[in-house]
């Protein structure tokens, strides 16, 4: 029998045409042998049809273009199930192909794709919704919310949005953070819970974080002017300064004193004030470059 991958798509993804990919795929698969199960999202039941196609084909990888959001999608969907994700990054927020250090070029990705070795990669359950990728309250969660209003898709409305969540920024905020036995009280501009290190655009925002080792990171900005700022969208944590805190933990609650605008993975949820977190280990297997060989 020929073997079969699912080809999920988000036409929408990124504001950009999956065509040439979606094209690059077939082709590949043609060169393979491979039988191609193309669906494309559109928001109508989409969990629902592509359990029924994994229950109809029963491949051994499922394809995904798309942005963090598709990938957390169809993990859902197929979670119960021994099933790599090949990840073929296409959407506004490629965070998790950044951190996953996918190449940018179609072949490679093609490559790792149908044939990558994998990792059993951690999700992480935030008030009952998961996430596998990072999450904020604060700055950058009115970020996303600005995005998602706006009308320009891709980085060029990231960055248009920047300059409007800059000029209209909540203030700090009081967090209380009961992690690891302890409880800590700060003040703070953000706060990231992060299952990898770096954000779409490529700033590591968690020097620490590994996908799969059971734990993940609490990350605590309790200033964010210009200076500090800066040494973080420049690739430079300022961990040796009291700027930033880091708890790694398996589960932690936190409360904040007012409501502050959350997201996860690119996603706006609202204004919150509590979050109950715990570690979900090994929830999804995800195609991965193969690593070099040791000297």
């Amino acid at each position: 029998m020929k073997k079969k991958v699912i080809f999920v798509v988000n036409p929408i993804a990124g504001g950009n045409d999956k065509a040439e990919l979606v094209s690059a795929v077939q082709a590949y698969a043609e060169s393979e042998d491979i039988a191609v199960v193309l669906y494309e999202t559109n928001g109508e039941d989409d969990i629902a049809k592509i359990k029924a196609l994994y229950a109809a084909h029963r491949p051994d990888r499922i394809l995904v273009a798309g942005g963090d959001g598709t990938i957390k999608m169809v993990a859902e969907a197929v979670e119960k199930h021994d099933v790599i994700l090949g990840i073929l990054p296409a959407g506004s927020a490629n965070g998790l192909s950044v951190d996953l250090n996918l190449p940018s070029s179609i072949p490679e990705n093609l490559e790792i794709a149908f044939h990558g070795s994998h990792i059993d990669m951690d999700m992480i359950s935030i008030n009952g919704i998961r996430s596998m990728h990072l999450s904020d309250l604060g700055l950058n969660a009115q970020l996303v919310k600005n995005y998602e209003k706006g009308n320009t898709r891709g980085m060029i409305g990231y960055a248009l949005n920047a300059f409007q969540t800059l000029s209209e920024q909540e203030g700090p905020f009081e967090v209380k953070i009961a992690a690891n036995g302890t409880t800590i009280e700060t003040t703070a501009r953000m706060v990231v819970i992060a299952n990898t290190q770096k954000y779409g655009t490529g700033v590591t925002i968690n020097p620490s974080g590994i996908m799969d080792d059971g734990k993940f990171e609490i990350v605590i900005l309790k200033n964010l002017d210009l200076l500090v700022f800066g040494k973080i969208i420049t690739g430079n944590m300022p961990l040796d300064t009291g700027d930033v805190e880091i708890i790694s933990t398996d589960k932690a609650v936190i409360h904040t004193e007012t409501e502050v605008s959350f997201q996860i993975d690119g996603e706006y949820c609202g204004m919150l004030r509590k979050l109950d977190i715990h570690i979900l280990p090994g929830q999804m297997k995800v195609a991965v470059p193969s690593a070099p060989p040791e000297n």
